[in-house]
């Protein structure tokens, strides 16, 4: 088996914590990238939600890779479109709020996006999907999960983590639960497999 450093270009401590419980050996390199104008600059210029998702984990295994040639960069982002629109992080307790308002019994999709770098240039790429439907919640319900919940949502695209209490505001998934998680872990093994970097 070939040795070969794996990177993560993620601040992620749910993707980190995954491939780390897979029994891989990573080095944690999160990019510095300037994600909500990249986004900005995608959605003026039509992208869709998946190849945007597809761009950010690109940029971010681009810039690590850069300056770590040697390694694998695993670059990652997801994305979440709710009926043709993005939705990002929420930016404070309120427009949390906002937004699972609108996500409220309702249907949405996650793209999750991962991009593999070697030497500056990409080697393996894969987007996953999943449909999520949320259950209908109550003004008062949203407001409470919010209030008890901040802390650890702020940084998850739809207020919700699906390996927190997250989990009860979805009736329904239709897709890989690692897609929701933010990494479409599957796919990734494998084409580690198969290039060699681990082994079966």
């Amino acid at each position: 088996m070939r040795e070969m450093r794996l990177v993560l270009a993620s601040a992620s401590a749910v993707r980190a914590q995954l491939l780390v419980n897979a029994g891989l050996t990573i080095t944690v390199a999160p990019a510095r990238i300037d994600e909500d104008a990249i986004r900005a600059t995608l959605q003026a210029e039509a992208a869709t939600p998946r190849d945007i998702a597809d761009a950010l984990a690109e940029y971010k295994a681009r810039k690590i890779s850069a300056h770590d040639p040697e390694a694998l960069v695993i670059g990652c982002d997801q994305v979440l479109d709710f009926n043709g629109t993005v939705l990002s992080k929420p930016l404070s307790p309120d427009d949390a709020i906002r937004q699972l308002s609108a996500l409220a019994g309702q249907q949405h999709q996650l793209f999750s996006a991962v991009v593999l770098y070697q030497g500056g240039q990409p080697v393996w790429r894969h987007i996953g999907a999943a449909t999520l439907t949320m259950r209908p919640l109550s003004p008062t319900y949203i407001t409470d999960y919010i209030a008890r919940n901040w802390e650890s949502i702020r940084h998850a695209v739809g207020c919700y983590k699906l390996e927190e209490e997250g989990v009860r505001l979805l009736s329904a998934i239709e897709g890989d639960y690692f897609t929701v998680l933010g990494l479409p872990l599957f796919p990734l093994l494998d084409y580690l497999c198969l290039r060699g970097v681990i082994s079966t």
